[in-house]
């Protein structure tokens, strides 16, 4: 199993979001999350006064899938969340020792 990170744009939640679903992956987690990548951050302008913005707000998607699905929700998340500008965001595969559904005790793949 391996748990997949994608740290979005919060504009491209949605999309990716229905993408994902109709791909067959339900199950995720959502979290608000600020960051910053290479573009460091960027400059503001409110009322005459310029303001640096180190941390840009983002979403970060947690999901965790089986080995042979990593590729094809890599594949679901680039194609929805691509704007072609900095700050689309990146994806990070992680491995998962274990999963527990707290309901029925099942262990490993029947967890997911």
């Amino acid at each position: 199993m391996k748990k997949v990170e994608a740290i979005i744009r919060r504009e491209m939640l949605e999309r990716v979001r229905d993408a994902l679903d109709k791909a067959g992956f339900h199950g995720l987690t959502i979290s608000e999350v600020r960051g910053a990548g290479t573009q460091r951050g960027y400059t503001e302008s409110y009322r005459g006064v310029r303001a640096a913005i180190m941390f840009r707000p983002k979403v970060k998607m947690e999901l965790v899938v089986d080995d042979e699905s990593v590729e094809k929700v890599i594949s679901v998340i680039c194609e929805n969340a691509v704007t072609g500008e900095v700050g689309d965001g990146k994806i990070f595969v992680i491995p998962v020792e274990d999963a527990v559904r707290i309901r029925t005790q099942q262990k490993g793949q029947d967890a997911l």
